[in-house]
């Protein structure tokens, strides 16, 4: 409503929401801190769901819409990033969207594209803006699909026993535990808006975006570290890229033939033991007998 996404006026009515509007510095805190501790909650449930295996079968269906769901949000936070047309934000978007222009035939193409234009500016702007709105129904249609497949297949556990037998009422058991769980988050959520709203981003997007001056070190938000990591890992933007789309397929898929390989390693060391046991047990019987013969030489 307030927001005008110009690169003239983007920053300036950043600035008005927070000096200005009514309480539009709550609000903004508030969507800004609320990405993060939504990536937190989700790298959180990422990891136990790595834990608890849930991505075999038959989850492997939940997994991947799981997967799906990071994914989106990782478009629309960084699609988001950009929009109050900082210092930070519009180097951190050049960077990543150049990397576009490494992809074989249509790179350059889709840059174009993308960008609608030679460079960042005002139409680029626009279509993060709009997709930045977008993006979150789709993420929220595709979570009704996890939860179909949730009540499909049912909860993972530790011990990777069926969910359907032994169960226990949501309410009030689950509902306990999960509005504590709430309560800790809100406490440590709320201390972030009031007591340091900007802890969590960087200050150079105090300054208004200039494409005459690159920062020192471009470094994007704490929850794109994973990604940024894979791309700095290679000289080469084009390995990077298929890096980074490796690191997607192994999210998906590899977690499955990694616990294969992992079965796979586990009964190859029994065959070793066994073949070494067999190999060194050989080598004392030919040395026991090899000596007999030596000394039966010997003394004949």
């Amino acid at each position: 409503m307030f927001y005008n996404p110009d690169p003239l006026l983007a920053f300036s009515s950043i600035i008005e929401i927070n000096n200005e509007i009514y309480y539009g510095w709550f609000l903004r805190a508030m969507h800004a801190n609320g990405a993060s501790f939504f990536f937190i909650v989700v790298y959180i449930h990422m990891s136990r769901g790595i834990y608890y295996g849930s991505f075999l079968y038959p989850r492997h269906a939940l997994w991947m819409s799981g997967v799906i769901i990071w994914l989106l949000m990782v478009a629309t936070a960084f699609l988001g990033y950009v929009l109050p047309w900082g210092q930070m934000c519009f180097w951190g978007a050049m960077v990543i969207t150049s990397l576009l222009a490494s992809i074989p035939l249509i790179g350059n193409d889709f840059i174009l594209l993308l960008w609608g234009g030679f460079s960042i500016d005002f139409v680029t702007l626009h279509r993060f803006y709009s997709l930045h709105f977008f993006l979150p129904f789709l993420i929220f249609f595709v979570s009704i699909l996890h939860l179909c497949f949730l009540h499909e297949f049912g909860s993972n556990n530790l011990l990777g026993v069926s969910s359907s037998l032994d169960n226990v009422p949501f309410t009030p058991f689950y509902l306990l535990k999960d509005m504590f769980s709430l309560v800790i988050l809100f406490f440590f959520f709320f201390f972030f808006i009031f007591v340091s709203p900007d802890m969590l981003g960087h200050p150079d997007n105090y300054q208004l975006a200039n494409f005459l001056v690159t920062p020192a070190h471009i470094v994007p938000e704490w929850y794109f570290l994973p990604l940024y990591a894979v791309l700095r890992s290679v000289t080469s933007k084009l390995l990077g890229i298929f890096l980074l789309f490796l690191m997607i397929f192994f999210y998906c898929y590899c977690l499955l033939l990694l616990v294969f390989l992992l079965f796979v390693l586990v009964f190859l060391d029994l065959f070793l033991i066994f073949f070494f046991d067999f190999l060194l047990l050989f080598v004392l019987f030919c040395v026991d007998w090899g000596l007999y013969l030596l000394f039966y030489l010997i003394q004949y």
